[in-house]
């Protein structure tokens, strides 16, 4: 099993360039964005909370999201068979931590970080159009330069966290989708590689 996290700040492509992924390695997809949005979607207790925060442009606490994710690891236990995406997880590096350690009974390594990297003017302008093609609310001025504050403050460091352990791997994120992708494929064959051969 291979597991890579999928790093970068809002709008910065973790989504798009996540399909592809799945779509040539067959990792199983884990969003944080997208249960946090199906949590709030069903009004559950876990959806109620995550909504006061996010709707602030701030991350939720950390005790709150992994219990998301076990949730989820859980309930879909057999379909991490080749491995996962992180998208959006971890966002802090006590999450990372706390991640590295274990988390219950799940013993889930990270293989790979795949940091997307583009500057906060190329940014800014993603979210904005990405908010009016989508509807999505949080996506307007105010709260995109808020998650991108917090985005800095709070989950940019974990770029060297991950760096120390030899695990980052930084990709020009301002290029064509194409491009992008065709980086990043480069650097997971080689890590898929170095893997294999150590077994």
């Amino acid at each position: 099993m291979f597991n890579i996290v999928i790093f970068g700040a809002p709008g910065s492509g973790k989504g798009t360039q996540s399909d592809k992924i799945i779509e040539r390695y067959g990792f199983m997809h884990v969003s944080s964005g997208e249960l946090l949005r199906d949590h709030i979607a069903h009004d559950t207790q876990f959806g109620r909370i995550a909504d006061s925060y996010i709707s602030q442009g701030m991350l939720i606490p950390d005790e709150l999201m992994i219990r998301i994710l076990i949730d989820h690891l859980d309930a879909n236990a057999d379909r991490i068979k080749n491995g996962l995406i992180l998208d959006g997880f971890p966002r802090t590096v006590n999450q990372a931590i706390e991640f590295d350690s274990g988390i219950d009974d799940h013993q889930i390594s990270v293989d790979a970080v795949i940091g997307l990297e583009a500057n906060d003017e190329e940014l800014v302008k993603r979210l904005l159009k990405r908010g009016i093609d989508s509807g999505r609310t949080d996506d307007n001025l105010e709260v995109i330069q808020r998650r991108l504050k917090v985005y800095h403050d709070q989950t940019a460091p974990l770029r060297d966290y991950y760096l120390e352990r030899g695990l980052y791997c930084p990709i020009n994120g301002e290029g064509s989708v194409d491009d992008i992708f065709a980086a990043i494929t480069r650097e997971l064959d080689v890590r898929l590689m170095r893997k294999n051969a150590n077994k």
